[in-house]
C-alpha cells in the first residue's frame, strides 16, 4: 500500500465513503477505530440510517481500500501528506468541534464532526503554523472597502508573526492571503475540494504561493470536486483551526457568517468589521453584531489583537483625535480665547468681563496665550494672532520663508 500504514489508509477510506464532518461516521471511527469502523462500513454494520444509505452509494462506485491507496498516491506525486490525529503536526484544537452542536434543520450544518484525516501540501508543520493564528474571512463579491480592510487586516497579523487562515477563495480571502504573503508571513487556504484542484482556478497562482511559504490544507482526497454543501462542511475547520475568526464583508445570506456562527458555537473569538449601513455587503455583519452578544466589533489589527492576543499585553491603544494647540490650555485660558473678538484688539478689563474672570487672572492668563502665539499685544489691547501667522504655539506652525534679498 504504497508504505502507507493501513490505520492511515482505513481514515481515508472512512472520509471517502462518509464525507467530512459525518457525526456518525466519527463516533464508529472513535469507538471501533478506522480499520475496524472501516470493516463494518463494508458489511453494511452501520447503525446510522443516513450513513448507511450514503456508504452504500459510494461502494457501489469502487472499492474503499483501493480508492484511498490510489488517493494517497496522487497526493504523493503533488508534493502532499495526509496528517491524522496522532500525529506530531495534527491541529489539536480542531477537536474542540466536539463541543460544537448547531440546532440547524439542513444537515450540511448539522455536519460539524471533527476531521478524521488533512491533506496538506507545503514545507510547514501544520500544528505550528495554527499554533498563533487568525481567519479572516468575508464576501467573494467583496467592495473596494472591503478589500482594502481585508488588506491591511492580512498584512499587520502577518507582520505581527499571526498566521493568516481562510478559504482561497475570491474576494475577502484572496486579498488576506495576498496581504500576508506581501508581508513575507504565513498564509494558510483551507480548501473544500482537492488539493490538486483547488478553487476557483482563478487563483491558482495565488494557490501555488501559499504552497511555496505555506499551506493548503483539504479534508478532501485529491480529485474531487468543490461541490457547493462542501465549503459550509469546510468552514468548521477554519473556526476551529484558530484563536478567532474576523468577518470583514457579508451579504445577508453568507457561507462567511456561517463560519462566524461555528466559531461561536465553540468559544472562539468571533470579530466583526463594520461597514456602511448602505451596503448590502455589510448587511450578515451587522446582524451579527445585533444577534450575538459574544461577537465584538473590531476596526483594525490592534483590536483583533486584543481580542486573540496574551492578557494584558496586546491591549488596543484607547483611540484619539490629534492634539491641537488649544488642547493644552486651561479652562480659563480657554474661556479667553474664545472671548476674544475675531477682529480687532480689546482691552483687558473688557475682555475680563467677556470672559467671567477678574482682571488679575485676565492678566496672567493673556501672558500667557501671547507667549504661546495665540494673541497678540497692541497699543489699545490685544488681537488674535491673525490666521496667515498661524493659530498655534510658534513650534506648532511651520517657518515662513526668509524674504529675498533686495536689490540695493
Amino acid at each position: 500500500m504504497g508504505g502507507i500504514d493501513r490505520t492511515r489508509l482505513a481514515r481515508v477510506a472512512v472520509n471517502w465513503l462518509a464525507e467530512p464532518g459525518n457525526w456518525a461516521a466519527y463516533r464508529m471511527v472513535a469507538t471501533d477505530g478506522p480499520v475496524r469502523a472501516l470493516q463494518r462500513m463494508v458489511d453494511g454494520d452501520v447503525p446510522d440510517p443516513g450513513l448507511r444509505t450514503a456508504v452504500g452509494a459510494r461502494l457501489a462506485s469502487g472499492d474503499p481500500w483501493a480508492v484511498a491507496e490510489a488517493a494517497a498516491e496522487r497526493a504523493g506525486r503533488l508534493g502532499a501528506r495526509i496528517v491524522v490525529p496522532g500525529d506530531d503536526e495534527w491541529p489539536g484544537p480542531v477537536g474542540d468541534l466536539t463541543r460544537l452542536a448547531l440546532d440547524a434543520e439542513r444537515r450540511v450544518d448539522r455536519e460539524t464532526a471533527p476531521p478524521l484525516c488533512l491533506w496538506v501540501r507545503g514545507h510547514l508543520d501544520l500544528a505550528n503554523a495554527l499554533d498563533r493564528a487568525v481567519a479572516v474571512v468575508g464576501a467573494r463579491a467583496a467592495s473596494p472597502y472591503g478589500l482594502h480592510v481585508a488588506g491591511e487586516l492580512g498584512f499587520g497579523l502577518a507582520e505581527r508573526g499571526w498566521t493568516v487562515v481562510s478559504g482561497g477563495a475570491f474576494g475577502i480571502d484572496a486579498a488576506a492571503h495576498r496581504a500576508a504573503l506581501n508581508a513575507d508571513g504565513t498564509t494558510v487556504a483551507v480548501l473544500a475540494c482537492g488539493l490538486d484542484r483547488p478553487y476557483p482556478a482563478g487563483n491558482t497562482a495565488l494557490f501555488d504561493r501559499i504552497a511555496d511559504t505555506g499551506l493548503l490544507v483539504s479534508e478532501w482526497l485529491p480529485g474531487q470536486e468543490p461541490l457547493r454543501h462542501r465549503f459550509l462542511i469546510r468552514n468548521r475547520v477554519i473556526a476551529a483551526g484558530t484563536a478567532g475568526t474576523v468577518l470583514v464583508e457579508a451579504a445577508a445570506r453568507s457561507g462567511a457568517t456561517q463560519t462566524m456562527r461555528r466559531a461561536l458555537g465553540i468559544g472562539r473569538r468571533a470579530m466583526v468589521v463594520p461597514g456602511p449601513v448602505t451596503s448590502a455587503m455589510s448587511v450578515g455583519c451587522h446582524e451579527l453584531l445585533r444577534d450575538q452578544p459574544d461577537a465584538r466589533l473590531v476596526t483594525g489589527v490592534p483590536h483583533v489583537l486584543e481580542e486573540v492576543g496574551r492578557i494584558g499585553a496586546d491591549l488596543a491603544p484607547p483611540v484619539r483625535a490629534p492634539e491641537q494647540p488649544r488642547d493644552r490650555l486651561d479652562d480659563q485660558a480657554a474661556q479667553l480665547l474664545e472671548a476674544m473678538p475675531r477682529r480687532g484688539p480689546i482691552g483687558l478689563d473688557p475682555l475680563a468681563a467677556r470672559a467671567g474672570v477678574d482682571v488679575r487672572t485676565a492678566m496672567r492668563k493673556v501672558a500667557l496665550l501671547e507667549q504661546l502665539g495665540f494673541v497678540v499685544r497692541h497699543d489699545d489691547g490685544y488681537a488674535l494672532v491673525p490666521k496667515s501667522r498661524g493659530s498655534g504655539p510658534p513650534g506648532d506652525r511651520p517657518a515662513r520663508p526668509a524674504p529675498a534679498d533686495r536689490p540695493a
